[in-house]
């Protein structure tokens, strides 16, 4: 079984954080749920990790860009995320979606999976994991379910 870092955190998006309740298991309790799924310890740390560092952007307040302001991505960033990817960022961006800030947080969320290539669907739902860890968010939130579930034929620029 290979599961990645991506595939808990859809896990754990499915099965706590999307089902309406108060659950609210420890971190052990959770470990031992994903080793009993089956993922291997050491990719269960790094999903915590990652979902770590998430929280810890929570405490981030928003800035705003500028009109006009233009972000470069990094080599890196380039290799990982092809034209599609970025561009579908700047239509979050511009649609009003997503904030600079809640871009970086993507970015850096994405980044931080370590995969060699990130696909358009992985985009989408660590935008929605984002925007998701953000109070005030729900329409965006709303949105990109949509997005998600219902994939469309063809984006309206």
């Amino acid at each position: 079984m290979k599961e990645n870092v991506f595939d808990i955190l859809m896990y754990l998006f499915e099965h706590y954080f999307h089902e309406p309740g108060d659950i609210d298991p420890s971190r052990s309790e959770i470990e031992s749920e994903l080793q009993g799924a089956g993922f291997n310890d050491d990719q269960i740390h790094k999903a915590l990790n990652w979902i770590d560092a998430l929280a810890e952007n929570r405490e981030l307040h928003p800035t705003c860009s500028p009109h006009g302001s233009m972000r470069i991505f990094t080599p890196e960033e380039c290799a990982r995320l092809d034209a599609e990817c970025r561009g579908f960022l700047l239509f979050l961006e511009q649609t009003g979606i997503l904030d600079a800030s809640h871009r970086e947080i993507v970015i850096e969320r994405l980044m931080a999976l370590e995969e060699d290539f990130i696909e358009l669907d992985k985009l989408k739902w660590v935008v929605l994991m984002v925007l998701f860890s953000r109070p005030g968010q729900e329409e965006a939130c709303a949105w990109m379910e949509n997005l998600l579930f219902e994939q469309p034929d063809r984006m309206t620029h």
